[in-house]
Formats: structure tokens, sequence, C-alpha cells
């Protein structure tokens, strides 16, 4: 298992309790369409009740009937409920509490090679990628280092990007450590790999590393047998077109994903 893969979680833990120093302005949550809300009014017992935000953004509440708070903050929509009980002659100085028990408007979808894949709810406004990821439980080991977030754009396009998750989390680039909007698809694929055979000690797939070059990929194959040669190594690597061809790699070329590595017989 490589260094990266091995701190990968801590430097997800390590940015997730950074996130608040990072976020300059922290943004109250915003209830939404498909919210849980439970809403009391003191010494009001009789007004207590458990309801769901409508896809409208109402709520029904006793007496006062329909309460739009789609968009409001907790506190706004205690202050409209208030605003109706007093108006109404409900209660001369309602003290009305507004709690999320279930946040259900604003979630992203964390998919592939995470160890807890699934839907999460941004309670918070401000969770940033490190944040789901660990919500998640961080990437499995065979996860890859590239994360791929799916967003829905303003105008209805969907828009697809890619993080580097090594740059991000093990080289602690913040930049790219990116804030997670509602909607969101986040994607860790499976790393990529390469394949070696012929005259090796320990022929099989084998993960690709980054710049890995054409010796490290023979070292990781177990180096070439006394019955091998590395003169004339194949690499059998498919173009653009999917077309496979055949080169005669040296040393110090790199390595691609999904190369085929063969190690010839030595003729002597």
């Amino acid at each position: 298992m490589r260094f990266a893969r091995l701190v990968s979680l801590a430097a997800i833990l390590f940015l997730t309790a950074l996130a608040p120093a990072m976020a300059q302005v922290v943004k109250p949550y915003l209830l939404g369409p498909g919210d849980i809300v439970k809403i009391t009014v003191f010494q009001n017992l009789d007004m207590m009740t458990e309801t769901r935000v409508a896809d409208n953004g109402d709520i029904t509440f006793p007496l006062v009937g329909a309460v739009n708070v789609g968009g409001l903050t907790a506190s706004q929509a205690e202050q409209k409920i208030a605003n109706a009980l007093k108006s109404g002659g409900y209660v001369l100085r309602p003290q009305v509490n507004l709690t999320v028990t279930q946040f259900r408007s604003r979630q992203v979808s964390v998919l592939g090679y995470v160890n807890r894949p699934g839907r999460y709810s941004l309670e918070d406004q401000n969770l940033r990628l490190a944040d789901v990821l660990s919500l998640a439980g961080g990437v499995t080991q065979i996860g890859g280092d590239t994360v791929i977030i799916t967003r829905a754009s303003k105008g209805g396009k969907e828009e697809r990007f890619a993080i580097d998750f090594d740059a991000a989390f093990v080289f602690n680039d913040l930049e790219k450590n990116i804030e997670i909007q509602a909607g969101d698809t986040v994607y860790v694929p499976r790393y990529p790999m390469f394949y070696i055979y012929g005259q090796v000690n320990r022929p099989g797939q084998y993960r690709l590393e980054r710049n890995m070059t054409l010796q490290q990929a023979l070292a990781l194959g177990g180096g070439v047998t006394l019955r091998g040669t590395e003169k004339g190594v194949q690499v059998r690597r498919r173009d653009v077109g999917g077309k496979v061809e055949s080169l005669n790699a040296g040393p110090s070329d790199r390595i691609v994903q999904d190369d085929v590595i063969y190690v010839r017989e030595s003729v002597f």
C-alpha cells in the first residue's frame, strides 16, 4: 500500500478540521422541500408539531394553516410563524422554536470506491470535498487519485470536472478542496492499472502510480527472471481509436493506464 493511500484519510480529517477557518462566512442552513421540521411554541404544548416542508416550500401549522418557509433559515421561519400566531390573535407573545430533524432538501451522492457510498445531507452550507469524503468513510485502498464531481449548471446542463486527490489532500492544495453543492454527485473511480507478463517473477496486474516508468513497473513485477531479457521489452498500448500497437519501450519510458508489458525470453 503506498504512502499516499495510508495518509489520505488522515489528510481528509485534517482538512475537515480546517474547514471552519477556510470558510470566510458561515452560511446558515436554508429550509427546502423534503426537510422534516419540529416546531414548538413556549407554554403551548398543543401546538407542538413535526411536519415536512412541501415542494412549494409550505408547512402546515396549527391554527395559522400554510406558512411558506422555503429558502428561510430556522430563525427566520420561527419569526414568520410567530408573526402569524400574533397577527391572528392566537398567542400574545409567541416564542417559537424550529428544529430540523431530517435534512433532505440538500443532499449529495457519494459513489464509487469509498467505504460508505450513499446519499448524505449537507447540514452545513460550507461542506467541502474533504468533509463529504470523510462522511463517506474516506477512499478505499483501491480508490483512484482522481475524484469526479458531476454538477447541474444553472442552464440545466450537466458539468463534470476532476479533482486531483493527491494535490487536494495529501499535498494540501486547499484550492482543490472545493465546496460541495446540493445535488452534486461525487464519484471516486478505481485506481488505474497496468499488466505485466512473460519472463517476470510476479506477473499480474498492478496499480499504476503517477509518472511510473517501465523500470519501476518491472520492479513491481519482481524483476526479470534469469530466462528473460530487458532488451526489446514490448509494451502493448491502445491508441485513441482503440487500436492496439506494440512499442519497444526503454527503462525510462512512461507507462500509461491499461498498458500490457511483455518481457521476452532471452535467446541465449
